[in-house]
């Protein structure tokens, strides 16, 4: 039970409700409700926890009997590694014939190379193709090659456009995620103008924090998370189990104000996120991203002032799964979530 500081910052940033649903179904039905949720009880009276970020108005519904659900269809059972060795010789297997280059060219890092994106997003839209086909075969050289050469990437751009300041990294890894082609690659985008928007939403939640309450909104995020134990530091990063996450098993890597995202300590906290979620937690397919303040000469600009680099990392479930794992309540009102953060934090402790 949280007392006294900790308290009063838990409640003026989250609203936490237990509520309960009271179901009475027929007989009949019993023997399927026991076969598929392995008791009748606990669909009776089942007990939902919803959690809700007051600032952000991020939010979650954790409903644990909602892993148990059935599955409607034929679900394929497959081997993932022989899924993705099918895949040997797709068009990214040949970056240099298989994607097309820049104008100014391609940027060679220690691990991949870049090409243009064929359908881009923004004026300027990169993969990052990874030299390793197998998406899932990641460690802590690649991810810091992949921040270092976005990062090269992102300045030979602005070397052509320099008021091209947005920077966003992307990795969607596996169909699942939304990646098109399973060969391992990131993303990365440049663009003038407003700032993507769900980061934009964040800067301007962060203003308004502080001009309210005097304190620094990620700040404090990073406290609660510590005080209810759903935070480890790792190396002056900090990795948390997201109280309100937008989707299962979501983690945020939080580098300290003014942190690059290329020092090895920011990331090596992101490959311990990864490589957690890939050995411990079972994640096959996940989306990561990159949050960080504009690329602006002097490295700050106004409403960005002590901005710290943020990867997020979600779980976007069984990679054979039928069923999508987000529907109209993810799309239009608060996620619903079966997994328990206390048990993301102590994969990764």
């Amino acid at each position: 039970m949280l007392r006294g500081p900790a308290r009063e910052r838990a409640e003026r940033l989250f609203d936490v409700r237990a509520v309960t649903a009271l179901l009475d179904p027929p007989s009949a039905l019993e023997p399927w409700l026991v076969q598929t949720f392995g008791s009748v009880d606990d669909v009776r009276e089942q007990t939902v926890i919803k959690v809700t970020n007051r600032v952000t108005l991020e939010a979650a519904a954790f409903a644990p009997l909602r892993a148990r659900r059935p599955i409607d269809g034929t679900r394929r059972t497959a081997d993932i590694k022989a899924e993705i060795a099918a895949t040997v010789g797709d068009p990214f297997c040949h970056p240099d014939t298989g994607t097309p280059a820049h104008a100014f060219g391609r940027v060679r890092g220690a691990h991949m190379v870049s090409g243009a994106n064929a359908a881009a997003a923004d004026a300027h839209h990169a993969v990052l193709v990874f030299d390793r086909h197998d998406p899932l075969a990641f460690d802590g050289p690649l991810v810091a090659d992949l921040f270092a050469t976005g990062r090269a990437w992102a300045d030979r751009a602005r070397a052509d456009d320099p008021d091209a300041a947005n920077y966003l990294l992307l990795w969607n890894c596996l169909w699942r995620a939304g990646g098109s082609i399973i060969h391992g690659h990131a993303q990365v985008l440049l663009g003038a103008g407003p700032q993507y928007a769900r980061l934009e939403r964040f800067r301007r939640d962060r203003d308004a924090y502080r001009a309210d309450r005097d304190a620094d909104l990620v700040a404090d995020l990073v406290e609660v998370h510590r005080d209810v134990g759903l935070a480890v530091e790792r190396g002056g990063v900090m990795l948390l189990a997201h109280l309100a996450p937008i989707k299962e098993r979501e983690i945020l890597v939080v580098g300290r104000p003014g942190m690059d995202e290329r020092e090895p300590g920011f990331a090596d906290a992101v490959t311990h996120a990864l490589s957690t979620c890939r050995d411990r937690l079972g994640v096959r397919s996940f989306n990561l991203a990159l949050w960080r303040r504009p690329l602006l000469d002097g490295g700050t600009s106004p409403g960005w002032d002590g901005f710290p680099p943020i990867v997020r990392i979600v779980d976007r479930g069984d990679p054979f799964s039928r069923p999508s794992d987000i529907g109209a309540m993810e799309l239009y009102g608060t996620p619903i979530v079966a997994s328990d953060p206390y048990e993301v934090i102590a994969a990764l402790a």
